[in-house]
């Protein structure tokens, strides 16, 4: 009879673990902390009233995954793209609000599908001393920029691995500045945030961005695999949602809407943000 109660108790108590077992996945982390590249607008970029944030067509994104899953998302400025990265492979932060696919990231974080937007990066130069260009051969022999920790897709960047020669830098503007000076004769970087860039550094007449472009990669969402937060709940979650945003079109109406606020923006009197 004590044996039979036990074993009552027993199954009492795996039930009431396995009913509440969603509930508290849903519940384990109400707030989570996103961070990105912050040279990278319309997608991300450093909120002039509020430099400790990033805002953009990713962050408003993510804002609205978030409120469907009843949860808060900050996305903060955690410094330049190489140490962001690091931040969230050391499980400090998070998420990435927007990375390419690469074998090297697999190691440190989970990708969330669908990729919300397909990038295109390009070979920038001076407009003053171009080379032809052509295809990725074409780049043997030159010196070009790069961002610390940068990646334009798993084929492009072995094929630079063996046969490029790239300096790194922390920052896109640093990158511009060395190709203008001369010390590099090519820079790689995307086309939308290149351009928006160029325009704000009044460089727009200084630099020449060139087709066919050097790779055309996903953007995703991505969560650490060092993350308290990383469950399969959340994963599940995330996923679904960002399906149904993409298959609305949402991505891409923010991606319009961010262009013109950052436009918007440099129009304002400019303000240095805060380090």
């Amino acid at each position: 009879m004590r044996d039979r109660a036990r074993f009552q108790a027993w199954l009492l108590a795996l039930g009431l673990l396995l009913l509440s077992g969603p509930a508290q996945a849903q519940l384990r982390c109400e707030r989570l902390v996103a961070t990105g590249n912050p040279e990278y607008p319309p997608y991300l970029w450093r909120d002039p009233h509020n430099p400790q944030h990033l805002i953009g067509a990713n962050a408003d994104l993510l804002k609205q995954i978030a409120e469907s899953l009843g949860v808060k998302i900050e996305v903060l400025y955690t410094g330049p793209w190489s140490r962001a990265q690091d931040e969230v492979r050391t499980g400090r932060v998070d998420l990435i609000a927007g990375a390419f696919l690469t074998l090297p990231r697999l190691d440190s974080m989970d990708y969330i599908h669908p990729a919300f937007y397909t990038t295109s990066s390009v070979v920038w130069m001076r407009k003053s001393e171009p080379f032809p260009y052509a295809s990725w051969a074409d780049l043997r022999g030159r010196t070009g920029g790069t961002l610390v920790n940068n990646s334009f897709g798993q084929q492009f960047d072995a094929f630079a691995k063996d046969n490029l020669s790239l300096e790194e830098v922390p920052s896109l503007t640093q990158a511009f500045q060395k190709l203008l000076l001369g010390r590099t004769d090519y820079v790689l970087y995307e086309r939308y945030p290149g351009v928006a860039l160029a325009e704000t550094l009044s460089m727009t007449n200084d630099l020449l961005a060139l087709d066919p472009p050097i790779s055309s990669e996903g953007l995703y969402l991505t969560l650490s695999h060092n993350s308290a937060c990383n469950e399969p709940w959340l994963r599940g979650q995330l996923a679904k949602k960002m399906t149904e945003l993409s298959a609305a079109g949402v991505p891409e109406s923010l991606l319009a809407r961010n262009l013109e606020r950052w436009k918007e923006q440099q129009q304002l009197p400019a303000s240095v943000p805060n380090p």
